[in-house]
C-alpha cells in the first residue's frame, strides 16, 4: 500500500507543480496578448512545451538529472558561512544515550543543500507517504513506484542512476570558511569545531512548534487564561534567542532551512540559580523546616496544591502524571541542595556545637565526616538513615498538602517516601560519594 502511495503522491505532486506554472504561464500570456502583440498562435505552443515538459515522464527525466546538482545531508557546511565551499556530512550514526546530539535522535530528517534550483527534486525524494518514501526505496535498492512509472527498464534504470546522485558521498573536502578547527591527536585529529546539524536543529524547531502553537497547546493557554484546569502541560522555553541564516534567502544554505525561514531558535545555556550555601545548616533541627529549600520550592508546592484543589477527586491518568512532575520537581531541588551542602571542606561540620540536625540528617548531609568518626562511619553504613530520609519528605510534603485542606493520610505518606526517583537520586549520591572517597 506505501508504494501505491507513493506512486500517487508523485504524480500529484508533478501535476500541482505543472499546474502553478501553467496558471503563472496563463496570467503573463494574457498580458503579452494585449501590449506585446504576441500571436495566439505562438502562445498556444509555448502552453504545449510547458505542459509536456511536465508531463509525469518527461519531468521524472529531467528531475533524475538535476539530482547530481543537490546532497542529502544531516551536517550542512553553509550555516557556519554562506560561501564555505566544504563537503557537508549525511552521517546515521545512532547511540540510546549520551549528550544530546544527531545521533541520539530516534528519526533523523535529512537536509539537502546544493542548487536551491534544484530543491524541489529533493521535497520529492525526502517526502514520507505512509511512512515511506522515494528516498528510502533507493537506500534499500528498490525502484518502488519509479518502476510502475517507467515506460521501459532503461528509462528506470536512467531515473535511479539519476536519483541516487543525490545519496553519492563525494571527496570529503574543508575549506577555511568552514572554520573548523583539527587538533592532532595520536596518529589523527579530532575535530574541535563540528559541522552544524540542521537535522538536529529540525528536531528541535518541530518540537517547539508542537509546544507552542499547536491546537492542544492553545487549548492549554486559554484554560490558564480563564483559571481552569487542562490535563495538558504547559511547556515554557524562557529567555529563548533566534539566529537567522541566509538572510532574504535561507534556500540558499539548505531545504531545511528555508522551511524554517532562516529561523533556528537557540535555547537559554544559562545555569540554575540555586541559592548557595554560604555556610553549614546550623541551628536548625531539620533541612525541611524554613530554609533554602522551602523558599525554592514554594512556586513548585504553589502549582501542586492548585492542581490538586482543582481537580479534586479526579484521579486519571493524566492528573498522577501532572502531580508527579511537580513532585520530582521539588525532589531534584531538594538532592541538589543536599549535594551543595555534602561538601569535603566542610567534613565534620554537624560535631559542631551549633548543628542541631536530626541524626539521621546528620549520617546524610556530613558523608566527610566518616574519615574522622569511626562511629559515624559504622552508623552511615546500616543504610537505616536513607529510610528516615524519606519518612521525613513525605511528612514535610503531606503537612503542606493538610494546610490547604487536602485529604491526605498514611496512603499519600507511603506513596510520597517510595517515590522512584527520591531513591534512584539517594542512590546516585552516595555513588558520587563513594567514587570520589575511594580516589
Amino acid at each position: 500500500m506505501a508504494l501505491q502511495g507513493l506512486k500517487g503522491f508523485i504524480v500529484h505532486y508533478i501535476e500541482a507543480r505543472r499546474q502553478t506554472k501553467l496558471d503563472a504561464f496563463d496570467k503573463e500570456a494574457a498580458k503579452r496578448l494585449t501590449t506585446d502583440a504576441a500571436s495566439e498562435s505562438e502562445i498556444l505552443q509555448q502552453r504545449r512545451e510547458l505542459e509536456q515538459r511536465y508531463e509525469v515522464r518527461n519531468w521524472l527525466t529531467d528531475a533524475a538529472s538535476r539530482a547530481g546538482q543537490i546532497s542529502l545531508v544531516t551536517h550542512a557546511a553553509k550555516f557556519t558561512h554562506g560561501d564555505a565551499k566544504s563537503s557537508s556530512i549525511f552521517t546515521q550514526n545512532s547511540v540510546t544515550e549520551g549528550y544530546l546530539a544527531t545521533s541520539t535522535l530516534h528519526k533523523t530528517v535529512a537536509d539537502a543543500v546544493g542548487n536551491a534550483a534544484a530543491l524541489d527534486v529533493a521535497k520529492l525524494l525526502q517526502t514520507e507517504v505512509e511512512g515511506d518514501s522515494l528516498l528510502s526505496c533507493l537506500k534499500r535498492k528498490e525502484p518502488g513506484p519509479l518502476s510502475e512509472l517507467a515506460e521501459n527498464p532503461q528509462q528506470l534504470a536512467e531515473w535511479i542512476d539519476g536519483f541516487s546522485r543525490a545519496l553519492t558521498t563525494r571527496e570529503p573536502a574543508s575549506h577555511k570558511l568552514a572554520k573548523q578547527v583539527y587538533f592532532p591527536v595520536g596518529d589523527g585529529y579530532h575535530l574541535l569545531n563540528p559541522l552544524f546539524s540542521s537535522s538536529l536543529a529540525q528536531a528541535l524547531h518541530q518540537r517547539m512548534v508542537a509546544l507552542r502553537f499547536s491546537e492542544e497547546s492553545k487549548a492549554a493557554w486559554q484554560a490558564r487564561r480563564a483559571g481552569q484546569w487542562h490535563p495538558q502541560p504547559l511547556v515554557i522555553f524562557p529567555k529563548t534567542a533566534v539566529m537567522n541564516f541566509g538572510g532574504t534567502k535561507p534556500q540558499n544554505i539548505s531545504a531545511l532551512n528555508s522551511s524554517r525561514g532562516g529561523r533556528v531558535w537557540l535555547l537559554s545555556c544559562q545555569a540554575p540559580q540555586w541559592e548557595t550555601q554560604k555556610q553549614p545548616p546550623y541551628n536548625r533541627k531539620t533541612l525541611f523546616g524554613q530554609g533554602p529549600f522551602e523558599r525554592t520550592t514554594r512556586a513548585l508546592r504553589s502549582q501542586l496544591i492548585n492542581l490538586l484543589i482543582k481537580t479534586g477527586e479526579e484521579r486519571n491518568h493524566s492528573i498522577r502524571r501532572a502531580r508527579d512532575r511537580y513532585i520530582d520537581q521539588i525532589i531534584d531541588v531538594l538532592f541538589s541542595q543536599a549535594a551543595d551542602i555534602q561538601r569535603k571542606e566542610w567534613a565534620a561540620w554537624t560535631q559542631n556545637e551549633a548543628c542541631q540536625l536530626k541524626p539521621h540528617q546528620q549520617l546524610w548531609l556530613d558523608p566527610w565526616r566518616i574519615k574522622s568518626d569511626a562511629v559515624f562511619c559504622a552508623e552511615r553504613d546500616k543504610d537505616e538513615w536513607q529510610e528516615a530520609i524519606a519518612e521525613d519528605f513525605a511528612q514535610w510534603l503531606n503537612g503542606y498538602l493538610r494546610r490547604a485542606d487536602l485529604s491526605v493520610g498514611k496512603t499519600e505518606l507511603t506513596e510520597w517516601k517510595t517515590k522512584p526517583l527520591f531513591r534512584r537520586r539517594l542512590r546516585e549520591m552516595e555513588q558520587v560519594f563513594r567514587r570520589y572517597h575511594d580516589e
